[in-house]
């Protein structure tokens, strides 16, 4: 479980506060206006920034005071965070060994989850020579090895159409079935294909509730946002 326990934080004239509990595995999505607070609920999640008030906890031990690369955290990027000048199953073997020159049984892990992803034959394309899909497909695998069990998403396949967004969310679900993740999104299609969700408002962070129920009666944040 992952919980945020009286969390606040202060960034020049904006407040972000979030107290709850995600119960995993599965995907909760985070939906909500734009500067509402959802990319920095990541990132305070990640330990990319530090929370001024409350703690963090992950299965009830607190990783508030962790550096990014402690805790069990991994996350995907809406860029997707690919290095330009590296093929991708360096790329990809990065996820495990953050070296530039990874052991043959990082090669042969990163190869596997190359092919988990449909990717068998590119590992040696870089990023330029891959479509938007395929970049994100690379990015996924990356994913597979670092073996974290809390996934946090940043709008990762928003440059992607509707159908291979869909597709690489039920990869995700499918590849990594133990994880607890946490989507951030606008798309509300996007949105049902999560367990549950949580609306995050001008700095305020609700706690998530069962999808079907949230977009069968959204709260008025929600409601005035879908339309």
């Amino acid at each position: 479980m992952l919980e945020l326990k009286d969390v606040k934080l202060v960034l020049g004239d904006f407040r972000l506060s979030a107290n709850l509990a995600i119960d995993g595995p599965g995907v909760t999505a985070v939906i909500g206006p734009s500067g509402g607070g959802k990319s920095t609920l990541l990132s305070l999640i990640a330990g990319f920034q530090l929370p001024d008030e409350g703690r963090i906890f992950w299965d009830g031990s607190d990783i508030t005071d962790l550096t990014p690369g402690a805790r069990p955290v991994a996350m995907l990027f809406q860029d997707n965070n690919l290095f330009p000048h590296l093929d991708s199953l360096s790329n990809v073997a990065l996820g495990e060994v953050p070296v530039a020159r990874p052991s043959q049984d990082t090669k042969e892990r990163a190869r596997d989850a190359l092919r988990k992803v449909g990717l068998s034959g590119l590992e040696t394309r870089k990023p330029g020579a891959l479509s938007g899909g395929q970049q994100s497909r690379v990015a996924l695998a990356r994913l597979l090895l670092t073996k974290r069990p809390v996934i946090l998403m940043d709008e990762p396949f928003s440059a992607l159409g509707p159908s291979q967004r869909r597709d690489m969310l039920a990869l995700v679900k499918e590849l990594l079935p133990k994880a607890t993740i946490l989507m951030v999104t606008h798309d509300p299609d996007d949105a049902r294909e999560s367990m549950q969700t949580a609306v995050v408002s001008d700095g305020y962070v609700s706690p998530p509730r069962d999808t079907v129920a949230v977009f069968a009666d959204p709260p008025p944040i929600l409601d005035a946002y879908l339309r």
